[in-house]
């Protein structure tokens, strides 16, 4: 029985269809499809592999369903959507560019400013290094000064000790001569002590 169905359906076929042009024709269509197919999915492989994005993700799904119009219609949506992954490319490229001047122009000027900043401070500090030093030159100026006053001071204390011993000593040999002369003499002081 199973070789006599499939005879009936042969047989039904060849009289009521004309399609052996068809499957003539069919397997020419599938041969050039296998042509278009197998460069079709190296470009879409690629732009998987490096990109990952939603827009390209959606065009090869109604390219697929238009597939069977033909070879020639996906080949150029093919290259449409290459066009359009190059255009994007060079879209991220002058992005990137553009991100790398913007981000080198800021650290330049970021180093100048702190440049500017290193060289302000540096010569605030040579002027407080310098009145610090004024001050210190002033400082030991007075210093000086005042040790000069101070030896004039000691010496003329010196001097003025040295005057009042030396008038001490001549009082004192004062009253040791007065002392013996009213000794030898046998006479009273005139002025006695305050004391007595």
């Amino acid at each position: 029985m199973s070789a006599e169905e499939p005879k009936t359906v042969a047989e039904s076929e060849t009289p009521t269809d004309p399609p052996p042009p068809e499957p003539t024709e069919a397997p020419k269509d599938v041969t050039e499809e296998k042509a278009v197919i197998p460069p079709a999915p190296p470009p879409e492989e690629k732009p998987d592999e490096t990109k990952a994005l939603a827009i390209v993700e959606k065009v090869p799904e109604p390219i697929e369903e238009k597939g069977s119009e033909g070879g020639s219609v996906n080949r150029d949506t093919v290259l449409a959507r290459v066009a359009t992954e190059k255009r994007l490319s060079l879209i991220r490229a002058w992005e990137e560019s553009e991100k790398c001047k913007a981000e080198n122009k800021a650290q330049k000027k970021l180093s100048a400013t702190e440049a500017w900043e290193n060289s302000q401070k540096a010569s605030v500090e040579a002027e407080l290094k310098k009145i610090e030093e004024n001050l210190e030159r002033k400082k030991a100026e007075y210093v000086e000064k005042m040790k000069n006053k101070i030896a004039i001071i000691h010496k003329e204390a010196e001097e003025k000790r040295a005057m009042i011993e030396a008038r001490r000593g001549e009082d004192l040999l004062k009253a040791e001569e007065m002392a013996a002369k009213y000794r030898a003499t046998g006479s009273a002081p005139k002025k006695l002590l305050g004391c007595f």
